[in-house]
């Protein structure tokens, strides 16, 4: 089994690797390009050749980092304002209608919490999945192995240690589920977006 290999399975893999420093160096071209440009169609160039995969209608604000891209695989309409970081050395998959707020981290990375075995260079990954109609607030951080439903909203500032059900507001340090999206959160911003087309109509 090779380093890459054992990476994506999650078992301990040395970095140190003539295949993964490879991928590393091409990364790093792709990212310095993406973060230097100003030019929108070149950015949109860059990430869909950076990424595993991703929609049609996206944007990611620079600056963008990640740790190879290519284990990064996004649904449609997806947006993340600056400062995105997503350590992929395992995948990140992510759904439809997905917003990121600014600073927000994603981490599949990992490092044994022995001393001696951690400072011989060995790490692993955990995959983390994030599903469709998902905002999460500016400087989240989510930690590897975690799973977010769908249609969740996670408050800024929160460290997402573990998973969190769909339809559910959730923040905090670690985040916990402070209560459900409801019937009513649906009725008020709809009358809230109905009351905007009616003023833009007038």
């Amino acid at each position: 089994m090779t380093q890459k290999e054992r990476m994506l399975s999650g078992r301990l893999y040395s970095a140190d690797d003539d295949q993964l420093r490879a991928e590393d160096i091409k990364k790093w071209k792709l990212v310095r390009r993406l973060n230097q440009s100003t030019d929108p169609e070149e950015v949109r160039s860059t990430l869909r050749e950076l990424l595993g995969s991703i929609g049609r209608d996206f944007w990611i604000q620079p600056d963008f980092y990640c740790d190879y891209g290519s284990h990064i695989h996004i649904g449609e309409r997806f947006y993340a304002n600056y400062g995105c970081v997503m350590l992929d050395v395992c995948d990140i998959r992510i759904g439809d209608d997905v917003f990121l707020a600014p600073r927000v981290s994603i981490y599949t990375a990992a490092h044994p919490i022995d001393a001696g075995v951690r400072n011989t260079g060995l790490e692993y990954g955990k995959p983390v999945a994030i599903g469709s109609s998902v905002w999460i607030g500016g400087n989240t951080v989510i930690n590897p192995g975690v799973t977010i439903g769908d249609d969740v909203v996670i408050g800024s500032g929160s460290v997402v240690t573990r998973d969190i059900p769909s339809h559910v507001v959730a923040a905090g340090n670690p985040c916990r589920v402070l209560r459900p999206i409801t019937e009513e959160d649906k009725a008020y911003w709809e009358a809230q977006a109905a009351e905007y087309r009616r003023e833009q109509e007038e």
